[in-house]
């Protein structure tokens, strides 16, 4: 960041031991001190943020694609699976000649008991 060299910071310190004064110099140093650690982790934390942030929008952005193409293919199965319908109902009216009957609503369970409870008593009567 600073292209300072350790002649500069003799400079430095000596300019500071004169106009601070040797008695609050290494008080002064200190603080300086914890300043520069509370500003460094105060930027590696901003620096993380950021990181995290870019990290997010990468997984967002390979959610989405992931999530068309998916869909891609439920589309192109689906069109498969109709096209293959198609072609088989069609094979099997060429076979048969008359297309199937429709089938036949299913009986409801309840009903087929009833009818099946009914039968034993009609051999007795009958």
């Amino acid at each position: 960041m600073f292209d300072i060299g350790f002649a500069e910071l003799l400079v430095i310190g000596v300019v500071a031991l004169i106009v601070i004064g040797p008695e609050k110099l290494p008080r002064m140093a200190r603080t300086v001190g914890h300043l520069a650690g509370r500003l460094q982790r105060y930027v590696s934390d901003v620096k993380a943020d950021i990181n995290r942030e870019i990290e997010l929008e990468e997984l967002r952005k390979m959610r989405d694609s992931m999530q068309q193409a998916a869909s891609n293919f439920e589309s192109s199965v689906q069109s498969e699976m109709t096209k293959t319908e198609t072609e088989l109902n069609k094979s099997v009216e060429a076979v048969v000649g008359d297309p199937p009957p429709p089938a036949a609503e299913p009986a409801n369970p309840s009903e087929i008991a009833v009818e099946e409870s009914k039968k034993p008593e009609q051999a007795k009567v009958g």
